[in-house]
């Protein structure tokens, strides 16, 4: 039950304004990122006392958090938005649910048979929403509607539903066609347009130079088509655009904000920042005033600001004195209340946990994307011949290595003992070196053997960098100048994919998918291997 907006003090109205970070898991010792996520009592304080609007999370199983949102909105006084960047299901970001391949996968198949690809995308919005509400989600951050079309992209990428204004629109329209069968928030991201940048807001401050009809072209139809799809809030970018705004990033300016998104565009519903912590905004403007200006711009919610409580204080203070309108806030708070009262803020149940959670036909329609968006490089005899080469090495007793590389190996979600990479290459008698490319060289790996080589890239917040790793590509050639290369796989940037294809001869097989999880891997490895 929402509260009469009136009867709510200031600081009470700000606070709703506010959305926190937190973990998923359950205790404070879990916590992974102690610098943006508070320990339990303090994240008690921020809903149970200050009243902040909503929670998005990270880390923890669906089934832990099922109970985390529980607890949340037993905490909260008024119904709490509670939200988590799920662009690829949930199971991206809690296991125990649905992981999907990256969106692009899908523009892979539109691009063959358009019908089907809007058919995966409407579904997977479906499927991304029934279980969001399952754990207590009801604030889906998806779809990404930024047309990736600078392969250097590394916060992008893969996450963009393709390369043109026309598979973004019509696949992230289908996304959202899907979630809104189910009682939850969509969310376009990030307004005006992420997708051709090279450096990643995380970490600075983009520039993006285009002209203004460059963006009406490229960057712009995919949000107007999210916004007359009914799209329920639009993110904005750390993004500094001249040609709209030659001083500020679109999260700080009323011309892009206000004048472009709500007058031109037309669009009446939430606008969110993205997370204010984020280096772009948080080094250059500072963990209050930033909040004040995205304010100021015409943003509703302050996502993850660097303090909640000082941004409560820092928003007063500015209403206190003049530099906002009481109006003005009252005006985001009833857009809020408008939000919350579309969509599901109860706590959930065990029973409804577990009928809406890895249901049969979600893990079937990953299957089917993964194997329609999969390619395979490489004759069918050099399938035969790797397959034969593998028994024969079996027989003879020789060493076969399965070399994996990975972007990050404490963070790898995908990668643990029971990943398909190494138990399918274990049954047929690999050997597994694992080489963390930001940290390691390949000059102490083992040669003069057949070799494996699998290889996890794809753009990657914070990493500041989508492309091509020097381990990944020293050990490819290496392993081409000693003959050892016995078979590719790489999952993730078909950007880096296309770099390996010319090198790549055609008597050595190679496979590529979108997907770097589990699924994925069983798939890949599978067609690799005729299982």
């Amino acid at each position: 039950m929402l509260p009469d907006i009136d009867k709510l003090s200031l600081p009470e109205q700000v606070a709703q304004m506010i959305v926190v970070r937190a973990s998923g898991f359950l205790f404070d010792h879990q916590i992974q990122y102690p610098v943006w996520e508070p320990p339990a009592a303090t994240l008690q304080h921020w809903v149970q006392d200050l009243g902040v609007g909503g929670v998005i999370l990270l880390g923890g199983s669906a089934g832990e958090l099922a109970i985390r949102t529980q607890q949340l909105q037993k905490w909260a006084k008024t119904p709490l938005l509670i939200a988590a960047d799920i662009e690829e299901g949930v199971g991206q970001r809690f296991s125990g649910s649905t992981w999907f391949p990256p969106p692009m996968a899908l523009a892979s198949i539109f691009r063959k048979d358009q019908k089907l690809g809007l058919d995966y995308a409407q579904k997977m919005g479906a499927i991304t929403a029934q279980e969001a509400l399952a754990i207590g989600i009801n604030w889906v951050l998806a779809p990404v509607v930024d047309v990736n079309n600078n392969p250097d992209n590394p916060v992008i990428n893969v996450r963009a539903f393709g390369e043109t204004p026309d598979e973004v629109s019509q696949l992230a329209c289908a996304f959202i066609r899907g979630a809104k069968t189910h009682p939850v928030l969509t969310t376009a991201k990030h307004f005006p347009g992420h997708g051709d940048t090279a450096v990643d807001s995380h970490l600075d401050l983009p520039v993006i130079p285009h002209s203004l009809q460059r963006l009406a072209e490229v960057e712009l139809p995919p949000f107007a088509a999210a916004i007359a799809s009914g799209v329920d809030t639009v993110m904005s970018a750390h993004l500094l655009i001249p040609s709209l705004d030659p001083q500020l990033p679109a999260t700080l300016s009323h011309k892009i904000l206000t004048g472009l998104l709500r007058q031109k565009l037309g669009f009446s519903g939430l606008i969110t920042t993205d997370a204010l912590v984020m280096g772009a905004i948080a080094n250059r403007y500072g963990a209050t005033e930033a909040v004040v200006m995205a304010l100021l711009a015409g943003a509703d919610i302050l996502l993850m600001p660097v303090d909640p409580e000082e941004a409560i204080s820092a928003v007063c203070t500015a209403v206190e004195s003049g530099r906002i309108s009481r109006s003005r806030i009252r005006e985001s708070v009833e857009r809020i209340w408008q939000a919350k009262s579309k969509v599901s803020c109860e706590p959930v149940t065990t029973t409804g946990f577990i009928e809406r959670t890895a249901q049969k036909d979600s893990l079937e329609i990953v299957g089917e994307i993964l194997q329609q968006s999969q390619i395979i490089h490489g004759s069918a005899l050099a399938l035969e011949q790797l397959i034969d080469v593998i028994k024969l090495n079996n027989k003879q007793k020789v060493n076969l290595y399965n070399i994996i590389i990975v972007d990050e190996i404490i963070n790898c979600a995908f990668l643990d003992k029971n990943a398909p990479v190494i138990t399918l290459t274990n049954q047929v008698g690999y050997k597994i070196q694992i080489v963390d490319s930001q940290t390691q060289n390949t000059s102490n790996l083992e040669e003069n053997h057949p070799t494996l080589l699998q290889v996890f890239i794809r753009g990657n917040p914070f990493r500041g960098s989508a492309g091509l790793t020097k381990a990944a590509e020293d050990l490819f050639k290496k392993l081409l100048t000693t003959k050892g290369l016995q078979a590719f796989v790489l999952y993730g940037s078909p950007y880096v994919w296309q770099q390996f294809i010319p090198l790549l001869p055609m008597d050595i097989p190679g496979v590529f998918s979108y997907g770097q999880m589990p699924a994925a891997q069983d798939r890949a490895l599978r067609t690799l291997f005729g299982m």
